[in-house]
């Protein structure tokens, strides 16, 4: 297993079952179901942006203005205040507005149970956020949730990845598997090997979609 491939296994300590717990029955309550249905495999700039809307988890919609934005991370913000409480966290929340999206940043001293393995229960939290978001603005939400800085560190791991990944295809010419990736992290992917002069593209069904990088040619 490499480096990244192991860093991506450790994502948490193993003491997140209550959060995870919480968010799975949160989740069947209120009946999510995921973003949509499963895509196939093709080429590295469908991949690219199937992927980015999966990691959008929302459809193509009119741009949004800075204060709906800013309402989208008031009310998210709101709404993962209430779960720190259920889950007796501690944690502060800061909002903010990147491009055509909202930020919403939970930052502490102990949050590891708030990511999970690999981020699980970080995306879980995220989809119930933007499922809250949504119910209360009226329509979907690109809003972006981060707990401890875990987005920002996974995103230069990844890029690392996936240049790692392009050289080593350049110099062999044979495509090379990626670990299995959610839809965040294989955007990531994508667009470093695309910025390394390579293809890529998405292939298998989730939890085991993967990035594989294709040789020139």
């Amino acid at each position: 297993m490499s480096q990244q491939e192991d860093a991506a296994a450790n994502g948490a300590g193993a003491d997140d079952e209550g959060v995870t717990i919480l968010a799975s029955h949160e989740a069947e309550g209120r009946g999510l179901d995921g973003d949509g249905a499963e895509l196939s495999p093709q080429p590295a700039d469908d991949a690219e942006s199937a992927d980015d809307a999966e990691a959008d988890g929302a459809a193509a919609q009119p741009r949004l203005s800075v204060a709906d934005l800013e309402l989208e991370g008031e009310v998210a913000a709101d709404y993962i205040e209430g779960l720190l409480d259920v889950a007796d966290l501690d944690g502060d929340i800061d909002m903010d507005v990147e491009g055509d999206r909202a930020v919403v940043s939970v930052v502490g001293a102990t949050l590891s149970e708030l990511v999970g393995r690999r981020g699980e229960v970080l995306e879980a939290l995220q989809e119930l956020t933007r499922l809250a978001v949504h119910q209360q603005t009226g329509h979907r939400t690109r809003m972006m949730l981060d707990v401890g800085g875990y987005r920002q560190r996974r995103r230069a791991e990844l890029a690392e990845a996936g240049q790692d990944a392009a050289e080593e295809v350049r110099r062999t010419g044979q495509a090379k598997k990626l670990w299995p990736m959610n839809p965040f992290e294989r955007k990531i992917v994508h667009d470093a090997v695309a910025a390394a002069g390579l293809r890529s593209e998405s292939e298998g069904e989730e939890p085991e979609r993967r990035v594989v990088v294709l040789p020139v040619g």
